[in-house]
């Protein structure tokens, strides 16, 4: 049996942050990683992805981005060397899988694919939500239909050919529906709730306003309503060196098929909703409330005027069922978000 001090389950961003911070207190630990450092940004992220925060914002105690472009979107690949660098010093252990977490009598004995580790203290850092949402409705997709995550997406040209039906509205739906649309495909994307913003605003990435503004540190005490504060869906945002937004507007624009929220399926069909107005009236009002409390920020700092973006153009009514084989629709892609494992 191994022993030292502390234990760090995990080798990403929260657990390489922690091991600095033991370090620097001199307390002896080791970082226990299944995979390599990183390993969620190498294998479950698509190809063309980049960071939806600038680059500026990647700050990690005692390590921050060094580059020449602090307002661009590091690629996947970029990500994976600016946590190798900060992991350089880190006691990790990669390729050790933990089974089993049991208290003892001087703290916790951990099981796992290398032995037994002991330690009084035990971090775990292994992400809040990493497990992707399938709905329960899946089970009920014709055999023939090629189901996936965007964990486990990478392009266009890997999916059957046909038709893809894109279940979900936020930063990954929204961006792997442009992508397949712009390969050649079509592209028919399902629209929960959603939190749309532009990417840049009175000069600014939307995220330094937020950040400026204090939205990005504001403690739970602090936040109104805290069970709706938790239950935000994530922000419609890309990041690309263009700093484009992406929105269902722009997605209508270039002929992607916006639908309402996807029901359920029954023989062969999808069933959808008619509720694209009430939804996208809600992220409307989201965005205004955030746009609102900003502008005080950038009036006080002397940001140029810019005109808020304008709401969205009705969209057509939603049909109540897709016949998926009669509109060759062969991939539904779930981009339904992750829960906790």
């Amino acid at each position: 049996m191994r022993t030292t001090d502390a234990i760090i389950i995990g080798a990403g961003q929260a657990g390489l942050a922690m091991s600095h911070c033991l370090a620097a207190r001199g307390i002896d630990h080791l970082v226990l990683e299944r995979g390599r450092v990183a390993e969620r940004w190498r294998s479950e992220r698509w190809d063309s992805l980049r960071l939806l925060t600038p680059n500026w914002m990647s700050r990690l105690p005692g390590w921050s981005y060094r580059g020449a472009d602090p307002d661009g979107f590091m690629t996947m690949s970029e990500v994976v060397t600016y946590l190798e660098g900060y992991a350089v010093r880190a006691p990790v252990v990669t390729g050790v899988a933990v089974h089993a977490l049991h208290r003892a009598p001087t703290g916790y004995r951990l099981e796992t694919s290398a032995g037994t580790f002991a330690a009084p203290a035990v971090v775990i850092a292994t992400g809040q939500c990493d497990v992707p949402h399938i709905p329960a409705m899946a089970a009920e997709l014709p055999r023939r239909i090629h189901q996936v995550t965007p964990s486990g997406y990478r392009n266009p040209f890997l999916l059957p050919d046909g038709g893809v039906l894109v279940v979900g509205a936020s930063a990954s739906g929204v961006q792997i529906a442009e992508e397949i649309h712009r390969s050649g495909r079509q592209v028919t994307l399902a629209v929960g709730r959603h939190t749309r913003l532009p990417r840049r605003w009175r000069g600014r990435d939307i995220l330094d306003w937020m950040d400026r503004a204090g939205m990005l540190t504001e403690s739970a005490e602090q936040v109104r309503d805290l069970s709706a504060a938790r239950t935000q869906p994530s922000l419609q945002l890309v990041g690309r060196p263009d700093h484009a937004s992406l929105d269902l507007g722009t997605l209508r624009a270039i002929g992607v098929r916006i639908a309402g929220r996807l029901a359920g399926i029954a023989g062969g069909r999808a069933l959808l909703r008619d509720d694209l107005a009430e939804t996208t009236a809600g992220a409307q009002r989201t965005l205004d409330r955030l746009l609102d409390r900003i502008a005080a920020v950038a009036d006080a700092e002397g940001a140029p005027d810019d005109a808020p973006p304008p709401a969205l153009a009705p969209f057509a009514r939603t049909p109540s069922a897709i016949d998926l084989a009669a509109e060759g629709i062969r991939t539904v892609i779930w981009a339904t978000g992750f829960r906790r494992d």
